[in-house]
C-alpha cells in the first residue's frame, strides 16, 4: 500500500510565493494527472514532494504499508529510500555515461542494490532499444529514447510511488503517445502508484484514473474521472480553446 496526501502546502522561491494553499492526494495504485500550463506550479509540487524544495508551510504525507511519514523536512536521499523516485521534466540524465551507467546509478537505494541485475534485466525488456544501445553515451541518443532511460532508471530504484514531470515536453507527437502508454505499462507491470504532472491533457487523460487542474498555484479543479475532467470548463478553456 502506498498513497502521498499533501495538505495545506504553500512553496515557492525566496519571496516568489508560487504554491498556495494546496490540497490534494494520491491514492494506492492510483495514476493520477496534475493537469496546467506552463508556470502554474506543477514542477515546483513535484520539487516540494522530492525533498528538493523546502515549503513555506503544510504537510507531505507517505504512507507506505500501514506506516505514515512526513516528508516535508525530509532530505531527498532519505524520500528516495522511502520508495519514490522521480523522472524529471527534461530527463537530466548524465550524457557523457552510457546507458547501462545511467540505469545502474538508479539503483543506488540500499534496498534496490540486491535486485540490480534482475532489474536491469527487466529494463531492457521493457524498452528493447535501451539493450541494443546499452554502451551508448546517454547524450548522444534522440529525445524519445532518453525519455526511455529516465523512465527505466526511476524503475532501477524499485520505487513504490512513481513521480513523472512533464514526460511529453520536448518529444515529437508519436514517441509522447509511446511514452504515456508506457508509463501505464510499467505502472501496471510494478503496482506503482503514479503522480504525472502534465500540460498535454488529451495524453494524460489516455492513462489517469482521475486528476487535478492546477492555476497560478492552487487547485482549481478536481475531477474523480477521465469523464468529469473532459466536461470541465476549465478544461475546455486551456486545452480547447472554448
Amino acid at each position: 500500500m502506498s498513497s502521498i496526501t499533501i495538505s495545506h502546502l504553500y512553496a515557492g522561491y525566496n519571496k516568489v510565493h508560487v504554491i498556495q494553499d494546496l490540497s490534494m492526494n494520491v491514492g494506492d495504485g492510483e495514476t493520477v494527472a496534475l493537469l496546467g500550463t506552463n508556470g502554474n506550479g506543477k514542477s515546483t509540487l513535484m520539487r516540494c514532494v522530492m525533498g528538493l524544495l523546502r515549503p513555506y508551510e503544510g504537510s507531505i504525507k507517505l504512507e507506505i504499508d500501514g506506516l505514515s511519514h512526513e516528508l516535508v523536512g525530509m532530505e531527498t536521499e532519505e524520500i528516495v529510500s522511502l520508495g519514490i523516485a522521480m523522472v524529471p521534466e527534461g530527463r537530466r540524465l548524465f550524457p557523457r555515461l552510457t546507458v547501462e551507467e545511467n540505469l545502474t546509478i538508479g539503483a543506488f537505494r540500499t534496498a534496490a542494490r540486491p535486485a540490480l541485475a534482475r532489474n536491469l534485466e527487466f529494463c531492457f525488456e521493457a524498452f528493447p532499444r535501451l539493450r541494443e544501445r546499452r554502451h551508448q553515451l546517454a547524450g548522444s541518443m534522440s529525445g524519445g529514447e532518453q525519455q526511455m532511460v529516465a523512465l527505466a532508471r526511476a524503475l532501477m530504484s524499485e520505487p513504490r510511488v512513481l513521480l513523472v514531470d512533464e514526460p511529453s515536453v520536448g518529444l515529437a507527437p508519436l514517441f509522447v503517445t509511446r511514452t504515456i502508454e508506457k508509463i501505464k505499462e510499467l505502472k501496471e507491470s510494478r503496482g506503482l502508484t503514479v503522480l504525472m504532472a502534465e500540460q498535454n491533457f488529451h495524453q494524460a487523460l489516455k492513462i489517469a484514473d482521475r486528476g487535478y487542474v492546477i492555476v497560478e498555484g492552487e487547485i482549481a479543479f478536481e475531477g474523480n474521472s477521465a469523464a468529469e475532467l473532459n466536461d470541465n470548463e476549465l478544461i475546455q478553456k486551456f486545452y480547447m480553446g472554448v
